[in-house]
This record gives structure tokens, sequence and C-alpha cells, in this order.
């Protein structure tokens, strides 16, 4: 059902937890399946500095997530905002028509952060 690369990233995700400094957390739940996933951000001079995320459901929701902060890393917050359900599944090598929405989750909750970080930085 998934490939080498999702199950890479699902049985070593990357960037699992809270980052010891962090100044955004983005929270988003699936209506349709119930899976929970957080993006915490610590976010230094408009830039990504640090990303981890805690992501409760399946493997294609978990595997999304660690791509997903592989792929924020070191972005500022503009190029975050454009990472795409698209280019999640495309990074992950694809996922089952029925997961997709997992790599929605990621994007969404990523997004929320970035909300986040913005509205409680105003300068």
């Amino acid at each position: 059902m998934y490939n080498e690369k999702v199950l890479d990233h699902f049985n070593n995700p990357r960037n699992v937890g809270e980052p010891e400094e962090q100044n955004a957390v983005g929270v988003v739940q699936s209506e349709s399946c119930g899976d929970t996933t957080y993006i915490y951000l610590d976010v230094e001079d408009g830039i990504i500095k640090d990303i981890k995320f805690r992501t409760f459901g399946c493997a294609a929701a978990i595997a999304s997530s660690s791509m997903l902060t592989e792929m924020a890393k070191g972005k500022t917050l503009e190029e975050a905002r454009k990472i795409s359900t698209e280019s999640i599944v495309n990074e992950l090598g694809g996922l089952p028509e029925q997961k997709i929405h997992c790599s929605v989750l990621a994007g969404d909750a990523l997004k929320a952060a970035i909300d986040d970080y913005i509205a409680n930085h105003k300068e």
C-alpha cells in the first residue's frame, strides 16, 4: 500500500516532538478520520529556524508531517506557506488516493502555525 519512502518517514520520522524554543503552533484535526497534527515553529528573522511535529494518526499522516518538516525548515514564512499538498505527496513518492487528505492535514497545520506566528508577532 505504501512505498519505501513513505514507510521510511513513518518508521523513522524526522523532527518529532517540540522544539526547545518555539514561538508558534498550529493544530489541525481531520474531520474525516480524526487524525490530529501539531506543528511547532521556532521562527527567527522571518525564517523557520526549527520545526517539529506531533501527529496522532495513520502512517500516511505521520509520513506527511515528517516530510513537511524537512521541506519547510530553513525557509521563510512566505516560502513555507507555498508548500502544497501536491509537493508533499510528490516528495513522498506518492500516496494512495484515499490517504491524500493526510498531506492536506500536514499542510494546513503548517499554515495554522504560520498564521499563529504572524498574529502574535505584529510589529
